[in-house]
């Protein structure tokens, strides 16, 4: 099991399995949604993620038509993404998580609009998107 949260602490959550398709994206909406060169981010079966705290905290933007990504409302937090397509996926941001993990990310996606004054240097691949599957 994985224990999370914001870092207010408003906002608590627990992983009861796996976290699978972990990716670094450089996509311009992750960048700007985390305040970074990249998000990473992994899924989780949706009936294995529970909030123990705080889910009125969070507030929700849709990105993209069908993808809502939610915040805490006190910190900002970024927690989780849902989209409509995979609805029994919950998508992480691998950074709330608190407890140790094992699982690794797989590959970098959407390098073509990463920051300009960003260096990806591991040997992990790259994709222009992302596709499930080629991880």
């Amino acid at each position: 099991m994985y224990k999370g949260g914001c870092l207010c602490g408003a906002v608590r959550y627990e992983i009861h399995d796996g976290i699978s398709d972990i990716v670094y994206c450089h996509c311009s909406l992750c960048r700007k949604a985390q305040g970074s060169a990249f998000a990473t981010n992994g899924n989780v079966d949706a009936s294995k993620f529970v909030f123990s705290k705080g889910e009125d905290m969070l507030t929700a933007y849709e990105a993209t038509p069908g993808q809502k990504k939610y915040f805490c409302k006190q910190c900002g937090s970024p927690i989780i993404s849902k989209n409509e397509s995979a609805p029994d996926k919950v998508r992480i941001r691998l950074g709330t998580i608190e407890s140790d993990i094992s699982e690794r990310p797989g590959c970098h996606i959407f390098v073509g609009s990463k920051a300009n004054w960003e260096e990806i240097s591991d040997d992990l691949p790259g994709y222009d998107e992302y596709k499930s599957g080629k991880i």
